[in-house]
């Protein structure tokens, strides 16, 4: 596994041996990122600069690509210590340490967002056919970990079906394999309304 673009292309990353981290493939993570810097119709993506969430990190593979390309902050949120471990192995490698924020924590139990700040990129990568990406999404905009327009990056099983939050737009979607990766807007007025 490799970062695919940036500064630290080509770049080794360690996927670890353990079954509960399942990374996203190079091929899909380039795919992914080709489709957020070439734009999403009217939702414009800047990674240069942005602050960054990564749930259900796994290795970390999606945050640190995107540190790579010039985002300014990183969080990993993951409940698995040895994937915390990959996480912290990874961040070394690349020497972003000083850019990333690194929390063991289930991501339906987030809390109040760090010090960077709510993200303008998430990535969701639950452990497929769990019944958690919906409930996830939900509680990173209620506790306030998304910004307003968020572009929100979803992985999930090809033949899995989502239904996203009230809030969250889709923009678009492709399959890489046995993976779905579905692209949303969050709108956070549209996720307040909810209820109403």
């Amino acid at each position: 596994m490799r970062i695919v673009s940036g500064k630290h292309r080509g770049r080794k990353l360690a996927a670890g041996a353990d079954a509960a981290v399942r990374p996203t493939a190079d091929r899909a993570r380039e795919g992914l990122f080709n489709m957020l810097v070439r734009g999403l119709g009217d939702a414009a993506v800047a990674i240069e600069g942005a602050v960054v969430l990564d749930v259900f990190a796994g290795s970390g593979a999606l945050g640190l690509e995107a540190l790579s390309r010039g985002a300014a902050h990183a969080t990993f949120i993951e409940n698995e210590r040895t994937a915390v471990e990959l996480i912290r192995a990874n961040a070394r490698l690349l020497n972003e340490q000083a850019r990333t924020t690194i929390l063991t924590r289930d991501a339906l139990k987030l809390g109040p967002p760090p010090a960077a700040g709510p993200a303008a990129i998430a990535f969701f990568d639950p452990p497929y056919r769990k019944g958690l990406a919906a409930p996830a999404l939900a509680v990173a905009a209620a506790a306030g970990w998304l910004a307003d327009g968020a572009i929100v990056v979803l992985e999930c099983a090809a033949d899995e079906t989502v239904a996203a939050p009230a809030g969250f737009a889709l923009l678009k979607e492709r399959r890489y394999g046995a993976a779905r990766i579905a692209i949303f807007v969050y709108r956070a007025a549209a996720f307040a309304a909810r209820a109403g």
